[in-house]
């Protein structure tokens, strides 16, 4: 027949298909071999990428708020204490208002009020000097400046 070895005389007749003949290659083992190393390589994948969720929703926003969020979800990840990715999540949740862009607005166009006569070819009126109905006004000399801004026009 086959050249196969008698079965052991208590064994039974039918034998599950599992079971492999003694130096085959056995094809269950093979699979679960393959099947544990794509899962654990699958399962690492989610769970780095679910990991990395607060940080891919925080990409693009505010820098010093992207910061935070990034630092919190790698404490997370080194020390497996949630809480830390839980608070990363919340915070990449939340707007946080930028209180910095109005003072930055601010100065800026009292900068551009303060530098807005010269660049005119005028001198600024002095506080103390009010005009009155009865009073002429004040007459105002030009004065040339070199503004590097302008290229020098004056």
């Amino acid at each position: 027949m086959d050249n196969l070895p008698e079965p052991h005389p208590l064994a039974v007749e039918h034998l599950p298909g599992f079971i492999t003949a003694p130096g085959q290659s056995d094809g269950l083992l093979n699979f679960v071999i393959i099947f544990l190393v794509i899962a654990v390589i699958l399962t690492g994948v989610f769970y780095l990428k679910l990991h990395s969720l607060p940080e891919r929703m925080m990409h693009g926003a505010h820098p010093a708020q992207f910061q935070i969020v990034a630092v919190l979800g790698l404490i997370s990840l080194l020390t497996h204490n949630q809480i830390f990715w839980i608070a990363a999540l919340l915070l990449a949740m939340i707007d946080i208002p930028s209180f910095l862009a109005p003072l930055t607005s601010m100065s800026r166009s009292l900068h551009r009020m303060s530098i807005a006569p010269a660049r005119r070819g005028r001198r600024a009126a002095p506080p103390e000097a009010e005009i009155t109905e009865d009073a002429p006004a004040p007459v105002t000399t030009p004065v040339t400046t070199a503004d590097p801004v302008e290229g020098g026009r004056g």
